[in-house]
């Protein structure tokens, strides 16, 4: 038995959840600039397992006074009710003015509080992840930590990321399961680093698109990717994917232009 289930069964609820939210708070002031120090107060495997935290903040500390909505694909904690929720309260203290949602296929209603909400439904459902987006009101930052299986990866990806608010960022965790075949686990990875399913390639495949101007391919099409990715950032099994119009021009048509004045001009 866990010590947040012992305290939860002496306390009662209503009693456990006025010391986890007095407790957290402290957590969360003391170390409120700091997200990986924030991370590992909370004990986020962002922060303890993982060095995902301290990329997180290079890339969220511009930002994190803004007012956002930030949902987190997976809470936590399996089927244990009261387990879990390290991030989602990780967040919160970090996005002083900002709402944390996330989904989990488990019930995790425990974890609500003000600015944390929860919902219970699968990543790859659409019809649920249409339910979420509309409650929250719009899509600032997603973070997939989700089941990590590649196919459950990508269609997640491809259903949410044409949902996030311009200037979001979509952030994938964990990208290792690219790279682990059937002998590893059920992750549905290859050894072929040039396998088209694998999580990774698709995002290498993204990071083509952001130059699709320069294609010599005739009447190429740019797909909704191709034009609203404006930069991926690759980590150690971390990658963030911003959101923007692709719209810088093309050097290819510059050079095309500057090679015809040059034989006009001899």
């Amino acid at each position: 038995m866990s010590i947040k289930t012992r305290l939860y069964q002496a306390l009662g609820p209503d009693q456990y959840v006025k010391v986890r939210r007095v407790l957290y708070a402290w957590y969360g002031f003391i170390h409120r600039n700091n997200l990986p120090a924030l991370g590992r107060a909370f004990n986020s495997d962002k922060a303890t397992f993982h060095s995902y935290a301290r990329h997180y903040q290079s890339h969220f500390e511009a930002i994190r006074n803004q007012r956002l909505n930030i949902l987190e694909i997976v809470i936590g904690g399996y089927e244990d009710p009261l387990a879990g929720g390290e991030s989602l309260r990780m967040w919160k203290a970090y996005f002083p003015h900002s709402k944390v949602y996330g989904i989990d296929i488990h019930n995790k209603s425990l974890h609500n509080e003000r600015r944390i909400t929860t919902y219970q439904g699968s990543q790859i459902d659409q019809a649920f992840l249409e339910h979420v987006v509309d409650s929250m009101g719009g899509l600032d930052i997603v973070i997939d930590d989700g089941s990590h299986v590649n196919s459950h990866v990508i269609e997640t990806f491809s259903f949410l990321f044409p949902r996030l608010n311009l200037g979001g960022i979509y952030a994938i965790e964990d990208l290792q399961t690219s790279y682990w075949d059937e002998t590893v686990g059920g992750w549905g990875g290859s050894k072929d680093l040039d396998a088209p399913f694998t999580s990774m390639n698709m995002l290498k495949r993204l990071a083509d698109g952001l130059n699709h101007k320069e294609y010599v391919i005739p009447d190429y099409k740019p797909s909704f990717f191709d034009q609203y990715i404006s930069s991926l950032h690759f980590y150690h099994n971390l990658a963030l994917i911003y959101k923007n119009r692709n719209s810088e021009p093309s050097n290819l048509s510059t050079f095309l232009l500057d090679n015809a004045d040059q034989q006009l001009t001899t």
